[in-house]
């Protein structure tokens, strides 16, 4: 056989193989999709994005605007006869005709979070570069530096040249005006009024007190850098420092909320900032009434000890709302008395108009020039006060704070750290100890029980909520042990509800203080409910 002959015999054996593996349907399926033309659609062309900074301006847009599924990905039906036997197409696009949304909508949707990341970082970085130390300039008032930073941001909005509308202009400027000149991230958070307290423990971990619980929250900032910008800021403007030599600080915002700030090297997983929040309206008697902190038998006695000048000192731990309750304390102080007030980091926000605030210094770069407590209860004394209130003893002020009450400064005020009236006995004579001076521990003790007339005992429960669970008078002294008798204590035994909020409220014991009878002799009389049969009952 010839070599040609050899050839078309294989090439008809190939022939017969193929046409028993192929079935004739394929080849009809081929020759109909052939035969349909495939227009061109317009809508899906104008989605594709055009390389370079079109891609970042349009993504950015498209984050500021809460993107949604656009026009050109709805579903369009493909005949069930371009597809062999009629089977029903296999997946999504070719069952729409149209690119699969859910592949396409989460890269976008990161895409656009990350272009607006970038384009308010510049924004941010442009805008430090052409204000620079202006943004500290203490002879600029708010209105002032708001009105120039204002200003240069949207100079730095038209040179980047991306496009936005009005309503995407104005949410970016807020944005970065927030990181500039406010709070960055932690701004929704302390406008919110149920948030009581705001703690982050670095750039993606915040979390949030609501209704006295710990949750988690979404916010987050984009750095370390950002977190420490803003604990920065919020130092500046009370005029302290924080950076590594001097790595941990106390400071307040201008509503009078607490801030504490730890930066590295201290903070090891990077800087921590505590923010305790204080109502911008600050709560009354008849709020700690509703609240159930107060029962108004209690507000009533505590009402008439503080216009009677007794001594009193507000006891709890952490967080169990001391400075509120001497906040509402104070606000029983009678016009056109002489108040000053001594606190490390100015919180309490006295309603008189007699008032003189100071506040504590700490050392400067060179560890020279600090005011202590304990050097403004000294000088205190000099200022002709009638009341002196102390934000909180923690050291050797407390044996000059006793040393005034004992001298004529009837009716001062202020807080202590302990977990019972008992402890706070036992936690004052520690802090006088801490004065350096080498006292007989009687000597103190007789210091205490002469000074201090009433102890108020805050406690913060296991469902969040804040009691005073006992209202202590300090009678004197028997032998070496000063005594204490409870006017009120908080009824634990009423158990708790379904939810876990406890039943209880304060009630009287029914026994009569002995600081009642100077109230006699000042004419202040109290209603007969005060200590009256329930109290007695309840006893």
């Amino acid at each position: 056989m010839k070599l040609s002959e050899r050839l078309d015999a294989a090439h008809g054996r190939a022939r017969t193989m193929t046409s028993d593996v192929v079935p004739p349907s394929t080849t009809t399926a081929t020759a109909v999709a052939e035969s349909v033309s495939v227009e061109p659609r317009p809508e899906l062309n104008a989605s594709v994005p055009t390389p370079g900074i079109a891609i970042e301006s349009s993504a950015a847009a498209a984050a500021l605007e809460a993107p949604t599924t656009p026009a050109s990905l709805s579903a369009h039906p493909t005949a069930a006869s371009t597809r062999p036997n009629g089977s029903e197409p296999r997946s999504l696009s070719e069952r729409t005709g149209t690119v699969d949304s859910s592949r396409t909508t989460a890269p976008v949707a990161a895409a656009g979070s990350d272009a607006l990341t970038k384009l308010k970082e510049h924004a941010a970085t442009a805008l430090f570069e052409r204000i620079g130390t202006r943004l500290n300039d203490t002879s600029l008032s708010e209105e002032k530096l708001h009105h120039l930073v204002r200003g240069e941001l949207n100079r730095v909005v038209e040179d980047s040249k991306v496009p936005l509308t009005a309503e995407q202009r104005k949410r970016l400027t807020s944005n970065v005006l927030d990181d500039v000149l406010g709070h960055g991230p932690l701004e929704g958070l302390l406008g919110d009024p149920t948030v009581t307290e705001i703690m982050v423990n670095g750039p993606d971990m915040v979390y949030v007190e609501q209704n006295g619980k710990l949750t988690r929250s979404d916010t987050r900032f984009s750095s370390e850098e950002h977190l420490r910008r803003i604990i920065e800021r919020i130092v500046s403007r009370v005029g302290r420092r924080i950076d590594e030599s001097s790595p941990l600080v106390d400071a307040r915002l201008a509503d009078g909320s607490r801030v504490n700030a730890v930066v590295p090297p201290l903070a090891f997983n990077g800087s921590s900032l505590t923010i305790r929040k204080f109502s911008k309206d600050p709560f009354k008697v008849d709020d700690l009434i509703g609240f159930g902190t107060l029962s108004p038998e209690m507000a009533e006695l505590l009402h008439a000890c503080v216009e009677a000048r007794l001594n009193i000192i507000v006891s709890g731990g952490t967080g169990t709302g001391k400075t509120t309750l001497l906040n509402v304390l104070s606000s029983f102080i009678p016009e056109g008395e002489r108040i000053v007030t001594i606190e490390d980091a100015v919180e309490l926000q006295l309603q008189q108009d007699h008032v003189v605030r100071l506040e504590s210094r700490p050392p400067n770069i060179e560890g020279k020039g600090e005011i202590s407590i304990r050097d403004l209860v000294r000088n205190s004394l000099r200022m002709r006060p009638d009341r002196i209130v102390v934000g909180e003893v923690r050291g050797g002020e407390t044996l000059d704070m006793l040393q005034a009450m004992n001298t004529g400064h009837d009716g001062s005020l202020s807080t202590v750290h302990s977990n019972s009236p008992r402890d706070a006995i036992a936690r004052l004579e520690t802090l006088v100890l801490m004065a350096g001076m080498e006292l007989p521990l009687r000597a103190i003790r007789e210091q205490i029980a002469s000074a201090v007339d009433v102890i108020v005992q805050l406690t913060r429960l296991r469902d969040g909520t804040r009691r005073v669970t006992a209202v202590t008078e300090v009678q004197g002294m028997e032998g070496q042990t000063v005594t204490l008798q409870d006017a009120f204590l908080f009824d634990y035994s009423a158990g708790v509800d379904a939810s876990g909020r406890f039943l209880g409220r304060p009630v009287a014991t029914g026994i009569r203080p002995r600081f009642t009878d100077r109230f006699d002799e000042l004419g202040i009389t109290l209603s007969p409910q005060v200590f009256g049969a329930a109290g007695r009952a309840a006893r």
